[in-house]
This record gives C-alpha cells, structure tokens and sequence, in this order.
C-alpha cells in the first residue's frame, strides 16, 4: 500500500523528525517500500545577497545535504530503502512537488502543537495537509 514514502524533515530540529522517521521505517518495512528524506532550504531574500558569499547557496545545500545523510544512516532503515534530497523554496510547496516527483503513496511528517496563530494563518503542515494527492500521517510530538 505504501511503497514510496516521503519524510520532511527540518534540520535545525532533528530531535523532532525522529518520531516520522521510526513511523515512515516501520510502515515502509511492512510494505516492502522505500522512504525519502527530504530537507527544504529557504531561499535568500534579495536583500541579504550582497553581504553573503557568492556560493552561500551552494555551501548550504552541501551542508544539508551532509546532514541528510547523517539522518539517514542513523535512521536504521537499510540504505536501499532510503534516499535523501535537498531542495529549495517555499516548504510546503516543495513538499508537495517532491511528493508528484516521487510518486509519493504517503507523507509522514510531525508538527508541533498548533499555537493560536497557526488556527488563523494555517501551517506547513497544514497546507501539505489540504493540499497533498497523498495520503499524509502527521505525527505528534
């Protein structure tokens, strides 16, 4: 049922991720599928773009990308069932086009306990939430 299982994950908060992690292993072991972590760089606002180096984008998807792969080995799905990506944009919207690109059955993913603000302006999760061809799991902290 599930076969190709997409985990976003943010990296400034791995502590957090662990639990979509171990759901995303365990669901993807029961259905033979494979997962895909997945870690969303903001992009850097104009203004800041002349006081950081010229490859700050390029230095900070290879530290991503480093970092993702840590995740993953440590994650104790073997390492043909999983694979990591970096992309950049706006999060929830690089989620859901991962997701088509992957032909994702399922997005696992954890948020944290909604706060007032996010019952009026909505959250990442939530917008994967409404706007995913997916099913999606988030998962508590």
């Amino acid at each position: 049922m599930f076969k190709s299982i997409l985990v976003p994950i943010d990296l400034a908060d791995t502590e957090l991720a662990k639990p979509a992690i171990a759901t995303a292993a365990t669901l993807a072991e029961n259905w033979k599928g494979t997962v895909r972590l997945l870690n969303v760089l903001p992009m850097t606002p104009v203004m800041l773009a002349e006081y950081v180096p010229a490859d700050f984008d390029t230095q900070q998807r290879q530290t991503s990308e480093e970092a993702l792969a840590i995740v993953a080995r440590e994650s104790g799905i073997e390492s043909s069932r999983i694979s990591t990506v970096v992309r950049q944009g706006g999060i929830y919207h690089e989620i859901l086009e991962e997701a088509a690109a992957v032909h994702a059955d399922l997005i696992v993913m954890t948020s944290h306990r909604p706060a007032m603000r996010t019952y009026f302006l909505g959250s990442n999760a939530g917008h994967v939430v409404r706007y995913a061809k997916c099913s999606v799991l988030v998962v508590r902290h």
